[in-house]
């Protein structure tokens, strides 16, 4: 590898949806490579919803084992993944997520600094909902001889893991628009996930989601009150109309599926303290 060379010039299909992690070094055994410094999507976690491709950020660092040096070899490299299963080299090349494109920047005849991106398909290698877990790590360490023949090609593991999550979303309506002050406004909306085995977004069952207000002319919510959505992922409640304002639905989500927020449902409130009305949903 040389300076500001080009690690994978190719995005290759299948990624999950991770998290941010930083790994301890790691050593793969015959090469002597190691791999440290890790960090993924700046430490956040990673969700993935049902088509959109994500490329989370990754930057790492490769060290060649004392002794060793750029002069010995026409070239090195090493590529960090995720993968299930006990076996890293199957979680590379059978399911495993992978880099897109890296670049790295010798930093010393020893040493190199990456930068790059994971490469994440969910509609080619996020097949089952399980796949919502913590992934673990590894890496690919190569060496290639001044003609560019392989020398060797090892794996190794990083401790720690990277937590990848399903997308979720959800809907507002609330309603009658306008309402009297002192009658009932009914808050109803959706709660969904990605499933990953539908390639489709269905209803998330008994999950605890907020129903919050926000006054007009303020800029905070405020939880009005909590409940559970339907079998379907319906959600429904009912509240006293007092102000004028925005309502929305507020899931913060589980270690499995990311949160969700809905977009606010402006209900003008006939009476409440001479506010201006308006009979539509307020521009967002």
């Amino acid at each position: 590898m040389q300076a500001g060379r080009t690690g994978a010039v190719a995005a290759l299909a299948g990624a999950l949806a991770l998290s941010a992690f930083t790994a301890p070094t790691a050593r793969a055994a015959d090469t002597g490579i190691t791999v440290s410094r890790v960090v993924v999507n700046g430490g956040k976690p990673i969700v993935v919803g049902t088509t959109e491709v994500k490329r989370p950020s990754v930057t790492f660092r490769i060290t060649l084992p004392p002794g060793q040096n750029t002069a010995d070899y026409a070239s090195y490299d090493a590529e960090p993944f995720l993968y299930h299963g006990t076996t890293p080299a199957k979680g590379a090349d059978s399911g495993g997520l992978q880099m897109g494109i890296y670049t790295c920047y010798e930093k010393s005849d020893l040493i190199a600094d990456c930068e790059g991106s994971l490469y994440i398909d969910p509609y080619y290698r996020l097949d089952s909902n399980n796949d919502a877990t913590t992934w673990k790590i590894g890496f690919v360490g190569r060496l290639f001889e001044k003609d560019y023949h392989l020398v060797a090609e090892d794996y190794g593991t990083a401790s720690g893991g990277v937590p990848i999550r399903r997308y979720a979303k959800a809907t507002v309506n609330a309603a009658p628009e306008p309402v009297a002050k002192g009658k009932p406004v009914t808050v109803t909306g959706t709660l969904k996930r990605a499933d990953w085995a539908k390639h489709a977004y269905t209803g998330v069952a008994d999950a605890s989601v907020r129903l919050q207000f926000r006054p007009r002319g303020t800029s905070s919510y405020t939880t009005v009150k909590t409940v559970r959505s339907s079998s379907t992922g319906a959600l429904k409640a009912t509240v006293t109309a007092t102000l004028d304002g925005d309502w929305r639905w507020n899931f913060g989500g589980w270690s499995t599926t990311g949160g969700a927020v809905s977009s606010g449902d402006y209900v003008d409130v006939s009476g409440a303290g001479g506010l201006v009305r308006e009979m539509h949903k307020r521009p967002r």
